[in-house]
């Protein structure tokens, strides 16, 4: 047991006590679901989503910083810690009204253009919206000149099983090695070099003549910039948890299950009684283990396995399979929700108080395409994966791809899939590329096609939770002839919030390639420009040379 003291600081002016270690959404969320955000456009109410310091849902100013993830911030004694983007609180901001008085959404991008008298007074509003938040309002120090480039001969991006058994393996021939995770890393390979609570942002592809190929910069919790030079690099960055487009997708209480687990480690209680599982297959079984007491039904696009249905019969929980998620009703938090069977049937509802989304697991891809790394749509997972040739190799020299975020998702295959890139990199035989699942139609695709015969007059469908893009601004794109992903996130806006499009692009894909009639690899994808999430320009000048230019194509 941990005897550490109490952590004591102060939130919104109201003084603390936290565990040690715990994140600051882990201590709120003890009294219940936190609501520390409002929207950035119509200052709709949001509650933590991701938990894993990706979306934009949990941002707080911390000693005067603005935008600081609660979900990865642990309060030092002392802090002062509030929120911001709201008055007199994210609970109860009066700007709140744009929301209502904007029923369709407000173009911000392309309209107020009438009635002409009117559009210096709109700009003020919409300045007043942009942003999360003021600038800093305490100094930046002067830091000293940053540490010297960390040289390796393997970089291995992700600390997860694959990118473990991969270091290992390097270190066991001879290869000095450097692991790093935007978390803690547990049991670590003896011999390897640790670098925890880092992100990558930056991996250009290599440039000729390079003793060291690749050059990578990394963000260090919270402002410090580190950079590397390796000969090679094994992304092993995983996956996670995707969103899921219905009406009030961005309400409190609507949560991915790695934002549910982040909220409730260990054998804490969730901030929820009633949960709503989206979801059939091993994800959603996860969650019946964790939150089965907690949860009211499962609902699922497709089928529902019978090992999902033989856990939610044990516990008395209904089970909607093949059945859309048609709407989430409640502006404090999530009430109620609407489903309907697909193929048929009348519209019903289900009283919950949270949507907790296990349905859809998507890669971590973005290096890769920053890259340059030839990409390919497998349907059946319904997202973009890098072309690997034997040895888990890339297109691009010296780069490897190793479990989930290489397509492998059994366990089994992915520890094959590092142990091959290992191999690759020791000059050593490797066995072919593993067989990934064949293509072939994603489920959600067929999913969408019926969902959005219901989707009109629902109220507001968000397509890109961090920008508000509204789901109807995607269908006015494409009415005006934009095609491509790239091109409707440039007139839109899609996917160029804080969370750089993880959370609404892979849906918005599948969206996008119905209304236009054309199948997603040929909708695209978006440049995959550095740095891979929003990074200070503190940690960026702590560097101790300039970055070196990307010449990547950054797509697919």
């Amino acid at each position: 047991m941990d005897s550490s003291p109490p952590t004591q600081f102060t939130f919104r002016g109201r003084p603390e006590s936290a565990e040690a270690d715990d994140t600051l959404l882990q201590h709120l969320a003890r009294r219940g679901l936190p609501t520390l955000q409002r929207s950035i456009r119509y200052h709709r109410p949001r509650t933590p989503f991701c938990g894993i310091g990706h979306c934009a849902n949990c941002l707080v100013r911390v000693n005067g910083e603005p935008n600081v993830r609660a979900c990865r911030y642990v309060p030092r004694s002392g802090d002062a810690v509030t929120t911001s983007n709201a008055w007199p609180s994210p609970q109860h901001d009066l700007m709140g009204i744009l929301d209502f008085v904007f029923p369709r959404g407000l173009d911000t991008l392309h309209g107020f253009r009438w009635p002409a008298w009117s559009t210096p007074w709109v700009q003020r509003v919409v300045r007043r919206l942009a942003g999360y938040g003021p600038i800093a309002s305490t100094a930046v120090t002067d830091s000293s000149a940053g540490s010297a480039p960390v040289e390796l001969d393997v970089l291995v991006i992700g600390a997860g099983p694959a990118g473990r058994q991969t270091s290992q393996r390097l270190v066991e021939g001879g290869r000095s090695v450097g692991l790093l995770d935007r978390g803690a890393i547990p049991a670590p390979p003896p011999g390897v070099a640790l670098f925890p609570h880092a992100t990558a942002v930056f991996l250009p592809p290599p440039g000729p003549g390079q003793d060291r190929g690749f050059e990578a910069v990394a963000l260090e919790d919270p402002d410090r910039g580190r950079s590397f030079r390796a000969r090679a690099v094994v992304v092993a960055s995983g996956a996670y948890d995707a969103s899921l487009l219905f009406s009030g997708n961005d309400r409190p209480g609507v949560m991915t299950a790695e934002g549910a687990v982040a909220m409730a480690p260990g054998d804490r209680a969730p901030p929820f009684h009633r949960a709503l599982i989206v979801g059939g297959g091993p994800r959603a079984a996860e969650m019946l283990d964790r939150f089965g007491v907690r949860t009211e039904a499962i609902v699922a696009p497709g089928s529902i396995s019978p090992e999902v249905t033989r856990r939610a019969s044990d516990l008395s929980i209904d089970l909607y399979p093949r059945t859309l998620l048609l709407s989430a009703s409640g502006r404090g938090r999530v009430r109620r929700a609407q489903l309907h069977a697909r193929g048929g049937g009348s519209e019903f509802s289900v009283p919950v108080d949270a949507i907790v989304l296990a349905h859809r697991r998507v890669p971590h891809t973005q290096l890769l395409f920053q890259a340059g790394a030839q990409m390919e749509w497998r349907g059946t997972a319904g997202s973009y994966f890098p072309a690997l040739e034997a040895g888990s190799r890339t297109s691009v020299p010296g780069l490897f791809a190793v479990g989930e975020v290489a397509g492998f998702v059994d366990g089994v295959a992915a520890e094959a899939s590092a142990l091959a890139a290992a191999d690759a990199i020791l000059g050593r035989e490797v066995p072919p590329a593993a067989v990934r699942a064949p293509d072939g139609p994603h489920e959600l695709e067929g999913y969408y096609r019926e969902w959005l015969r219901f989707a009109a007059g629902r109220g507001k469908q968000v397509a890109c939770a961090c920008e508000d893009v509204l789901l109807h601004e995607l269908r006015d794109a494409v009415g005006r002839g934009y095609r491509g992903l790239e091109v409707v996130k440039r007139y839109t806006g899609l996917g160029t919030g804080l969370c750089q499009g993880r959370y609404c692009l892979p849906d918005a894909l599948l969206v996008l390639s119905i209304l236009e009639g054309r199948p997603p690899p040929e909708v695209g994808y978006i440049r995959q420009r550095p740095p891979v999430i929003p990074t200070p320009l503190s940690a960026l000048a702590e560097l101790p040379e300039p970055l070196p230019e990307s010449s990547g194509p950054g797509g697919p």
